[in-house]
């Protein structure tokens, strides 16, 4: 009579596939949303944020401004958000939440100042200034398009990547470095053991090489070994 199979009790700290599957969707989504927020931003700055009219001597001149004549900041900080989420890889415990956090505050940043940007027209006053010669010129019938909008949407894709980064970016992975390691003191003593005897076979490349610099016969050392291991 045999004797049951007791069940082993599951480990407790064992990730359940849910649980995984959920750790690769907030990977994926941080990296989409990311890159995506950054372009977005980048895309949204280079582009006509408003347009007016200026009043000057000989009548009136039409006058527009792009994102980045009107606040420099979405452009600047979608470039250190985009950095950001690449570092996230390069670093653990501590510094992935500080890169984290800095991404976070990419993307709010990134809200707020196009937000704002979105009804400014001192740009357009100035450039209004310039054509002018005066130091307050008017601008009239001042109009805005949909883009600094589209920037605080890149903004708000950030500020996602960042918070999936806060929230689930201790169990993304990091950059490995066990090739940095190679060839230290962490390497087993088997695979040195093979380099060395890899190292001093005669029927390598480049030991032919070293024995026709030594002036050596390479072909000796070949029969040699062929004849040992005849013998065996």
């Amino acid at each position: 009579m045999t004797a049951a199979a007791v069940p082993q009790p599951r480990a407790e700290h064992e990730p359940s596939a849910s649980a995984a599957r959920g750790r690769r969707s907030s990977l994926a989504i941080a990296l989409l949303a990311g890159a995506l927020g950054a372009a977005l931003v980048l895309l949204a700055t280079s582009r006509k944020w408003a347009e007016g009219t200026a009043s000057v001597a000989q009548g009136s001149l039409p006058q527009s401004a792009n994102g980045d004549d009107i606040t420099g900041l979405p452009g600047a900080l979608a470039v250190v958000g985009l950095a950001a989420l690449v570092a996230v890889f390069a670093v653990r415990r501590l510094g992935r939440v500080v890169v984290a956090a800095l991404l976070t505050l990419s993307g709010a940043g990134i809200v707020i100042s196009a937000a704002l940007g979105a009804s400014d027209k001192a740009a357009l006053e100035e450039k209004a200034s310039k054509v002018s010669g005066l130091t307050h010129s008017p601008i009239h019938d001042v109009a805005y398009t949909p883009w600094p909008w589209v920037a605080a949407a890149g903004g708000v894709l950030l500020l996602l990547a960042g918070v999936l980064a806060l929230g689930y970016g201790r169990h993304w992975p990091a950059m490995s470095g066990r090739y940095e390691r190679a060839g230290t003191g962490g390497t087993p003593a088997r695979s040195r053991t093979r380099r060395a005897a890899d190292s001093s076979d005669p029927d390598r490349p480049e030991e032919l090489w070293k024995a026709l610099d030594r002036g050596e016969d390479p072909t000796e050392a070949q029969t040699g070994s062929a004849r040992r291991e005849a013998e065996r």
